[in-house]
């Protein structure tokens, strides 16, 4: 029998427009012979509602209370044991068997959609709840990576309540560096700087989607992205190296611009340093106890100098993503892929339900 998988997509992050298009990708290479799929979207005002026509989910780009006229308000509710998906003005309800978020950003990759997954009993792709948080907050990130003597970019925190001077940023950093939102991907918010005038105003735009705004080191040096996929003996694919055209790896240069960047996948590496690429992403996705998937993204210097960057614990599934692609060159389908995450979910549902069985026979 067939299990029933809930994709959640779209969202309130200013990566709305990314998870459409994810989400498109992800069910047109959805193996149909092993699953059934519910596509429930989430408005950028924070409404859910359930596509049920293929229709209106392939002619969407947003999803915006306003437009949705047809497609109904729906919800998760947790009875006898089972997770339903409720249709609030019928009362329909259908069993679910398990969910695959697919939302970018805060309340999706942040740990709390995680969280009602979690009270509602239903296995779900992709890291849980404590390492979607810190995976989404880059200053958590680092203390922990830190804690492993896992190098990152030299950074400092700035708040509302205290925001240095541009001369005693770059006294500390250099100049140029980078701000960047705490909590947010896709490179949303993120600027380079390069003098006082662009320090007021940048950090006035990166204030718009955190209350707290790394200063991060600038380093010169190349962009290589791993992807890895796993429980708890997790794999690493071949490294793949973005090349931008522009500045930086910016929002536009990502997914607006058609020539923002070159994807070089895989990366051209040495064996030896695709190996300790390779090693140390899996190293950074056990030090931040992710699960499921997730994609690290390093700096690597002329001296062979390794930094982390950020890692991605939802990362894009569009068309030009770099976390498929890298699969792909190192074996693994899209479609594959797909399914291949949704059993992880699977599995470590059925692990973690042994553990809960036996809190419930040692407490009798």
């Amino acid at each position: 029998m067939k299990k029933k998988i809930v994709f959640f997509f779209g969202g309130q992050s200013p990566e709305h427009e990314v998870s459409v298009r994810s989400i498109k990708n992800v069910i047109e290479a959805l193996d149909k012979t092993k699953f059934d799929y519910r596509l429930v979207g989430i408005s950028k005002q924070g409404s859910w509602f359930l596509f049920k026509d293929d229709a209106s989910f392939k002619n969407l780009s947003a999803i915006k209370d306003a437009d949705m006229k047809t497609q109904p308000h729906v919800t998760l509710v947790y009875e006898s044991e089972k997770c339903h998906l409720l249709q609030w003005k019928t009362g329909e309800k259908e069993t679910i068997d398990g969910a695959f978020p697919l939302i970018h950003g805060v309340h999706g990759e942040d740990g709390c959609i995680q969280g009602i997954f979690k009270m509602m009993n239903i296995p779900y792709v992709g890291c849980n709840l404590l390492s979607s948080a810190v995976g989404m907050d880059k200053e958590m990130m680092k203390h922990i990576l830190a804690q492993q003597e896992i190098s990152c970019s030299p950074y400092m925190l700035i708040t509302r309540e205290w925001t240095p001077s541009f001369q005693q940023v770059s006294e500390k950093l250099g100049n140029p560096f980078f701000l960047k939102p705490a909590n947010m991907g896709s490179s949303v918010g993120v600027h380079k700087v390069k003098s006082p005038e662009d320090y007021k105003t940048f950090l006035a735009d990166a204030f718009l989607y955190d209350n707290k705004v790394l200063a991060e080191k600038f380093i010169q040096g190349r962009e290589i992205e791993c992807a890895v996929l796993g429980n708890e003996k997790p794999k690493a694919s071949l490294p793949g190296e973005i090349r931008p055209s522009h500045e930086f790896y910016s929002y536009e240069a990502k997914y607006l611009d058609e020539n923002g960047a070159d994807l070089m996948i895989p990366a051209k590496l040495s064996p030896d340093m695709i190996d300790i690429i390779q090693n140390l992403a899996i190293q950074t996705y056990q030090a931040m106890n992710c699960e499921g998937l997730t994609r690290v993204d390093f700096f690597v210097t002329e001296k062979n100098e390794i930094f982390v960057n950020e890692i991605n614990t939802i990362p894009g599934f569009t068309n030009i993503s770099m976390y498929p692609k890298m699969w792909e060159a190192s074996g693994i389908g899209y479609s594959q892929l797909i399914t291949e995450l949704i059993n992880l979910s699977f599995q470590r549902d059925e692990r973690d339900k042994a553990l809960n069985k036996n809190f419930k026979e040692l407490g009798n």
